[in-house]
């Protein structure tokens, strides 16, 4: 039978009905249901409410059991505790404390309670003994009739055993009590709404979930013993509602609430007074009608389903999380600010579901469309580079020999000689491993193992810097015949072998899609692909950075516009250029100048594949480097024929006049004669200095330290200074090592003494700074000359480069010593900057990688 007989489709009709599913086996749980507990409980105590201002509680605790005596109390000192509340001005007094069987105090708890007007006592809903029928038990007849009202004490406690809320009206027969904060507020017992029921059945109505103000012990609580034996303070209970009843541990009137679990629960008597403090602002929560959640459930259900198949599945995972997100705020905003509490536990547990399900769903559509095209995929040609692994040891002598050009080789079997120049068998190492290079001096050794035979490599490398490089590489080829199990070794992964022959066609693929990529991607010049319309289909990295345009956004744009966007021309316009190209396969080549780089592009056609027609290969030089070049020989040029070249006519001006007259030849004429020597002399140096600079490479660094160069330098512009009274203050004790070229770092430190000592005034100071920041040595050299105008610090490095401020003062300079600094630094992988205030003076800073001490 074909595996594919049942074909999966996300539509909305199979998502539908999986997700329906899905949510008749939780209903059938207690998952929604708790998770509705837990979104009301963060809400609850994430934003309580604040403390209604009449709400005060005195508590039965274990400081007042231990004053007055064991439970239960005489209640004549209850009826105490009422006259002193009484006095104190309390509105209402709310008992949370039973008072069922009649006491010889009685009248005088009667007397108090009728002496205040408003104290409100508790009825208990509960079975007076263990088989019999659940009877109303009220206080005694005398403290009934004296109470200004009564309501039950009964608080509801949810599956889960924490207490949320409690029924507004509860009780037996024909009258339901409301609850003590009802009754506290004045509210009276009245009839079941549905005809009377059984006089033995109890009857609950309104039921409504409380939003605690906090934990146990947020409302101000006064201890019962000091209110009955110390003074009250004033204003404390004037105007308040008080709520008398036992928070003291031995009692067992405890609840676990939101806010403590079972940790810390609350007392009943100060869920009662946080029942009261909502009740007055209006904040009890009633729960939403019993269909809300199952509509909500199929609202959401129905919308999912239409939805989700015609989504991509990053869009999905979006759409599931954003349904999540908007029932979770639907759920605060009922609960926060309309006060309702809306069950959404059966809609949000589906977006979680949606998501696997939905994407179940895909997957199997993808294995049936695997399915079908597995075969021609695994009949795929195998495309693959042959590995140096797999080559003859002849053949790979042949290879390095052209590659590398060695002085001398050796290539043996375990029979003879193969090949030899300068080696002997007898100078291969002992022991030699197989698979892995041995280097001695500028031999390398490697011996092969090909099936049965055993081959023996050797190579005499050319003594130079090269050898290093050479010998790294050789280490990084894999010479060796791959272990045949590491060659077939399977993925981890239990997947069929069908797609396992998946894997492998699309990996032969791919083995030649990124051996091309890579390829062109390397390239030295940038490469654009176009198809028959002119249009990107292809360009590499330099492209990409060059224009600065993301591949995503090359692809599809016209080579005509993207040229045209960098470098607009009108003779001949770019998309005459590339249509020619097209049209008359003519191969041209244009300069092309992008964000002041040069660059020359060549246009070739090539035929497309299996098509008649041609598309165009764009190829990107970058010649920045040779026009720049070709500026500064035509700057040099212009140096020589001016500043070099005016010395020198001065001198030979001076010479013709001093041999018309030689018998009148004086010390100012030779002084100046001497000048102009001088000069022409620090051209040329300076000219030398900077070319060596240019050509300095890393092969002519070696290990120096960094402090000693500077001192060198301070030394050697030390006469000078001397000479205009300048002190070259240097700073600075640690040995800093650098890989570099120590005569032109010194050279360069010498430039930055020289400029500061020659553009200070006499009798200021030159402060030289060595220290270390990080990986990097620095040098900062500080001076009290004139300062560099703003608008000449981003020229002030290139060549030829004078200051206006300098020449205008009589300092000439050639303007290539700091150009020299720069260029050292350069090589030597480094940065220098210039801070600099006219009239106060400038500061160069110099940084330089510290060798690596591992190194």
């Amino acid at each position: 039978m074909n595996r594919d007989w049942l074909p999966l489709r996300t539509t909305p009709w199979t998502l539908g009905l999986a997700l329906l599913l899905t949510l008749l086996l939780i209903a059938t749980s207690s998952l929604p249901q708790r998770l509705d507990y837990w979104l009301f409980d963060t809400a609850i105590v994430t934003a309580p409410p604040e403390i209604h201002d009449e709400v005060v509680l005195v508590a039965i605790d274990e400081l007042s059991l231990e004053r007055i005596g064991r439970w239960p109390w005489p209640r004549s000192t209850h009826a105490r505790l009422i006259e002193r509340l009484r006095d104190a001005g309390a509105k209402t007094i709310v008992f949370d404390v039973l008072f069922p069987e009649p006491s010889p105090d009685d009248a005088e708890l009667a007397a108090a309670m009728v002496s205040h007007g408003k104290v409100v006592l508790p009825v208990y809903l509960s079975p007076p003994a263990s088989n019999v029928l659940l009877s109303e038990q009220l206080p005694a007849p005398r403290l009934t009739s004296a109470a200004a009202s009564l309501g039950h004490a009964h608080v509801e406690l949810d599956s889960d055993g924490l207490a949320r809320g409690l029924y507004l009206f509860n009780g037996l027969g024909q009258a339901l009590w409301p609850t003590l904060a009802l009754a506290a507020g004045g509210v009276d017992p009245r009839p079941p709404r549905s005809s009377p029921p059984p006089p033995f059945v109890n009857v609950r109505e309104a039921y409504r979930a409380v939003p605690l103000a906090g934990d146990a012990g947020t409302l101000t609580t006064y201890s019962y013993s000091d209110v009955l034996n110390q003074p009250v303070r004033p204003g404390a209970f004037r105007g308040k509602t008080v709520f008398v009843g036992a928070t003291a541990a031995g009692f067992g009137d405890i609840l676990p609430t939101a806010f403590s679990g079972l940790n810390r629960p609350m007392s009943g008597v100060e869920f009662h007074a946080n029942v009261y403090s909502a009740a007055q602002q209006n904040l009890l929560i009633r729960p939403a009608p019993g269909w809300i959640g199952p509509v909500l459930a199929m609202a959401v259900l129905v919308a999912l389903a239409t939805l989700l198949p015609r989504m991509r599945p990053a869009r999905t995972l979006l759409t599931c999380i954003a349904t999540a997100v908007v029932l979770l705020l639907a759920f605060t905003a009922c609960l926060l600010v309309f006060r309702v509490w809306v069950p959404v536990g059966h809609a949000l547990i589906l977006p979680f579901f949606a998501f696997p399900i939905s994407s179940g769903l895909r997957l199997a559509m993808t294995n049936q469309f695997l399915n079908r095209q597995l075969d021609d995929l695994a009949r795929s040609p195998q495309v693959a580079l042959p590995e140096p692994a797999r080559r003859h040891p002849s053949q790979l002598l042949e290879h390095f020999q052209a590659l590398f050009q060695p002085e001398g080789w050796l290539l043996s079997d375990g029979q003879g000689v193969l090949s030899a120049r300068q080696l002997q068998p007898e100078d291969s190492p002992e022991d030699l491993p197989s698979g892995q290079w041995v280097h001695d001096s500028n031999r390398s050794w490697i011996r092969l193992a090909r099936g049965d035979a055993c081959f023996t490599l050797g190579l005499v490398l050319p003594n130079d810097l090269s050898r290093d490089a050479i010998q790294r590489y050789l280490r990084r080829l894999d010479l060796e015949s791959p272990d045949q199990s590491r060659r077939l070794q399977k993925p981890r992964e239990n997947i069929s072998a069908r797609i396992e022959r998946v894997r492998i066609a699309t990996e032969r693929l791919n083995h030649m899609q990124l051996f091309i990529r890579r390829s062109f991607e390397r390239m030295p010049d940038g490469i654009i692909v176009t198809d028959e319309l002119g249009v990107i289909r292809f360009a590499n990295g330099h492209i990409e950075e060059w224009f600065r345009e993301p591949m995503p956004s090359l692809g599809g744009l016209p080579l005509a516009r993207l040229l045209d966007g960098h470098d607009p021309r009108e003779t001949p316009p770019w998309h005459e250029t590339v249509s020619e190209t097209l049209t008359l396969l003519q191969s041209r080549t244009v300069d092309l100048k992008i964000r002041d780089k040069d660059f020359l592009i060549h246009f070739a056609p090539f035929a497309l594949p299996n098509s008649e027609q041609y598309g165009i290969i764009a190829n990107i030089s970058d010649i920045s480097e040779l026009r720049e070049q070709q500026r500064q020989h035509r700057e040099a040029i212009d140096f020589i024929s001016h500043d070099v070249r005016s010395p020198l006519v001065s001198q030979l001006a001076l010479i013709e006049q001093l041999k018309r007259d030689p018998s009148h030849i004086d010390q100012t004429q030779l002084e100046q004669l001497g000048r102009l020597a001088r000069r022409s002399y620090h051209l040329a140096e300076e000219f030398v200095q900077l070319a060596r600079a240019e050509q300095l490479t890393e092969t002519r660094f070696y290990e120096c330290e960094f402090l000693a160069i500077v001192e060198n330098a301070r030394d050697s512009v030390s006469e000078q200074a001397v000479e205009k009274g300048i002190q070259l203050q240097i700073h600075g004790t640690e040995d800093l090592w650098l890989r570099g070229n120590a005569e032109l770092l010194e050279r360069a430190v010498i430039n930055l003494l020289t400029n500061a000592v020659q553009y200070s005034p006499t009798g200021s100071s030159v402060n030289i700074q060595v220290y270390r920041a990080g990986h990097q040595a620095c040098l900062a050299v500080t001076d009290e000359g004139s300062g560099i105008d703003t608008e000449e610090l981003p020229s002030l490095f290139d060549r030829y480069r004078r200051q206006k401020r300098s020449e205008l003062s009589g300092v000439h300079g050639t303007g290539l010593g700091l150009s020299f600094v720069k260029t050292v630094v350069e090589k030597h992988r480094g940065d220098i900057a210039v801070e600099s205030t006219v009239g106060e003076g400038s500061t160069f800073t110099l940084k330089l990688p510290i060798v690596d001490p591992l190194n």
